[in-house]
């Protein structure tokens, strides 16, 4: 029961939202950003210091504060 409620809640992101989504991030991280993650060293020498991973790491944590404003459909006048 309470499985279904946090699957009715989650918020699907196409493909494109998704890498719009992950390389804002990554530019925001290479430009200075602070990092949102505790990241060790061991983690950071395996992804070769990436900014991508590390925003797709932010991404799959479902932390980003980055919302994505999708229009509705209506009337075309």
């Amino acid at each position: 029961m309470k499985e279904d409620i946090v699957k009715k809640n989650k918020i699907v992101f196409t493909k494109y939202e998704k890498a719009r989504i992950i390389g804002a991030r990554s530019l925001q991280i290479s430009m200075g950003a602070p990092l949102l993650l505790d990241i060790d060293k061991n983690t950071f020498e395996k992804i070769k210091y990436s900014t991508l991973e590390i925003a797709k790491m932010e991404f799959d944590a479902g932390i980003l504060p980055i919302t994505i404003k999708r229009p509705l459909p209506g009337k075309v006048d």
